[in-house]
């Protein structure tokens, strides 16, 4: 099934007529501003889609930063997006669709199978020449009905374990990798046997992804072939949702580690590695941090 829509080719769609829901996920580590610039200017009819609030529940402890939410919450808000069974979804934001993953990938976990992200975001739709509106959008509620483990995860005890039979990609800026800076987290650096994969390499500079070809090229520089069993962290689970979205684009069904090393970096019981390969014991953990910097760092 195709992960991306082009902006030519949702203007055709919502030109004809065709039923869209559009969810604008706009979202940057440090940053709460993203409603508004979705009042300032968002696709026509788009719906703005808050991300620590609904496509995480933070009631629930233990489990990284931004937990995913209840399968009956997450259908919740999913109906109140205006969602119903049948329809076709596509989200987008500002940033390369690295937060616009996130919900990507929860409504196919959750089996919605029509979900795309506009690739290239609203810089795309804007420099196509497509009209954009402000305001708030607030649309009839939705019938969705949704369910929950369509796509593959992973647990903080799998994670500890994947290097042995797989490949473990971090997705965050490589300077969390290798632990010379930790914006949020309470230990720098990466999960023993993971390999570091920042999401900004599969993008190119406008935002749009990477064609299949050169995806695919990166991965298996990275240590992928097609009997690779490959899961995926970041910082909190949102960006590791675009990794996955590469990762399909270039031909690899990947699984998530929702917890991500919030989750990892928080059990005082787990090791954390620091430098640029997978293992360095010799090397010990920085005390300095510093402060977040957009999205590249890896939420």
């Amino acid at each position: 099934m195709a992960t991306l829509m082009s902006a030519s080719e949702l203007h055709e769609r919502l030109e004809t007529g065709r039923r869209t829901v559009l969810l604008d996920v706009r979202w940057v580590l440090g940053r709460t501003d993203g409603h508004l610039e979705y009042l300032g200017a968002h696709l026509p009819g788009a719906v703005f889609v808050d991300l620590p609030t609904e496509l995480a529940d933070h009631a629930q402890t233990g489990l990284g930063r931004h937990p995913l939410p209840t399968k009956d919450r997450f259908q919740e808000s999913a109906r109140k997006w205006g969602i119903n069974d049948g329809d076709t979804v596509v989200a987008y934001d500002d940033s390369g669709s690295m937060a616009a993953a996130r919900v990507w990938w929860m409504l196919r976990n959750a089996g919605f199978v029509s979900v795309y992200l506009l690739d290239g975001g609203l810089a795309a739709w804007r420099s196509a020449g497509y009209p954009v509106e402000s305001g708030e959008v607030s649309p009839a509620v939705g019938n969705v009905t949704l369910g929950e483990g369509l796509m593959p995860a992973i647990t903080e005890q799998e994670a500890a374990q994947w290097h042995r039979n797989g490949v473990l990609l971090d997705a965050r800026a490589g300077e969390r990798y290798r632990g010379e800076v930790e914006p949020i987290d309470p230990r720098a650096g990466h999960i023993p046997g993971a390999v570091s994969a920042p999401t900004t390499g599969n993008v190119s500079a406008a935002g749009t992804f990477l064609p299949r070809e050169e995806l695919r090229r990166r991965f298996e520089e990275l240590g992928l072939d097609q009997s690779s069993n490959v899961a995926v962290y970041c910082g909190s689970g949102v960006t590791a949702s675009h990794e996955i979205a590469a990762l399909e684009i270039a031909g690899y069904r990947a699984a998530l580690y929702p917890g991500s090393f919030s989750q990892w970096s928080n059990n005082a019981a787990n090791d954390v590695v620091v430098g640029s390969t997978p293992f360095d014991e010799d090397s010990a953990a920085p005390s300095g941090t510093s402060t977040a910097a957009g999205s590249s760092v890896g939420a």
